[in-house]
């Protein structure tokens, strides 16, 4: 069994779903009210449709608190393996609840939820594969936040791997590849890519695209009140092959694909893409 369309087209560029989400809360919410639900999985190996879930973690997490949490191995029936890479033996799987025993409580999780993980078409793909079994793949979620896509925008990286970029961000990790270490791990990357991309609600995040040359519409506003406004400003830009940076500018026009104005105190001219755009801050020189 294949995951379903929508979350194998967009692995690497953007974060699942073929459309975009549906209107009003929780995407169009402000992110201090927005219940995010971060999630893991282990599984017993990378084939959708043959491989089981071993393990898994959600933590839903509202304006930085965790209000509910779940990690346990999983006991996926006759199918074993990737020991060497989870650590879990087969004693734990023994003992551990099925799927389906825990299936009505990772979706009370996911509910009225957004859902982020690292590389999470895997995880949605799998927990489509799990709830079909049951007969309830309607009740899969499809839409989530990828904080592989979030990375890739606004860290430039040689690996864009969990352990990768919580290294770059010096997040420390005491060990990968169990649920619940990876989903705190990715709990700490998301919280530091808010601050790169200073979105105001979740669906701002959704509309990151990686390689499509798409701007975020929440960028291409403030490009657009920085052009009215005349002022100086600080764009914060993630050049190709190269880190963020911040440039110090007037914003003349707003021509997509591009923004256009010129860096200060030199007064030269500069074309920078929307998409590569992060954020705008006002200016705080004297």
């Amino acid at each position: 069994m294949r995951p379903p369309a929508g979350l194998r087209a967009y692995a690497h560029d953007r974060s699942p779903g073929d459309e975009p989400p549906p209107p009003g809360a929780p995407w169009d919410a402000p992110l201090a009210d927005v219940a995010f639900a971060f999630v893991d999985l282990e599984m017993t190996g990378l084939k959708v449709g043959e491989d089981r879930v071993v393990e898994v973690c959600v933590e839903r997490v509202r304006g930085g608190a965790i209000e509910d949490r779940l990690e346990t191995v999983v006991n996926p029936g006759e199918r074993r393996g990737a020991e060497h890479v989870h650590g879990i033996a087969d004693r734990e799987i023994a003992a551990a609840p099925t799927f389906a025993e825990l299936a009505d409580r990772v979706l009370s999780l996911f509910a009225g939820a957004i859902i982020v993980a690292h590389g999470v078409s895997w995880d949605l793909a799998f927990l489509h594969d799990e709830l079909s079994r049951l007969g309830r793949a309607a009740e899969a979620p499809t839409h989530a936040l990828d904080t592989v896509v979030l990375a890739r925008r606004a860290l430039h990286l040689k690996s864009y791997g969990l352990a990768a970029v919580a290294a770059a961000l010096r997040i420390p990790v005491a060990r990968a590849h169990r649920a619940g270490e990876d989903a705190r791990t990715t709990r700490a990357v998301f919280k530091r890519l808010l601050e790169a991309l200073s979105p105001t609600t979740p669906r701002d995040l959704w509309e990151v695209r990686v390689g499509e040359r798409i701007p975020r519409p929440e960028v291409v506003a403030e490009v657009a009140a920085a052009v009215a406004a005349g002022r100086p400003v600080t764009v914060v830009y993630r050049p190709s092959h190269r880190a963020a940076e911040p440039l110090r500018m007037v914003l003349t026009a707003l021509a997509p694909p591009h923004a256009i104005g010129y860096l200060l105190p030199s007064r030269g001219r500069k074309q920078l893409r929307l998409d590569r755009i992060l954020r705008i801050e006002p200016d705080t020189a004297t």
